[in-house]
């Protein structure tokens, strides 16, 4: 078992990764979610799945002192989607 990740460079490469991926993945989901201001709730699913591999992958102590994965979710996917329409902006 590879070790966890202890750095915040390396967590927050780690959770960009990880929502790049989501986005890739998920593009009819998540042009839903921002029109219908329901991007949290359509992709709870992928979202958990996304959070539950860096979790198992970043130190505890990181982990409770950092919010790299939930900032990975706005800055990777939600602030590169500003160009579909939504009543959220």
């Amino acid at each position: 078992m590879a070790a966890l990740i202890d750095t915040p460079e390396a967590a927050n490469r780690l959770a960009r990764a990880i929502a790049s991926d989501l986005s890739l993945y998920n593009e009819a989901k998540i042009k839903e979610g921002i029109e219908n201001d329901t991007f949290f709730s359509v992709l709870r699913e992928e979202i958990a799945e996304g959070r539950a591999h860096y979790e198992s992958r970043v130190d505890p102590k990181l982990r409770g002192s950092t919010n790299f994965f939930d900032r990975a979710l706005v800055d990777v996917i939600l602030a590169r989607k500003g160009h579909i329409k939504s009543k959220i902006w």
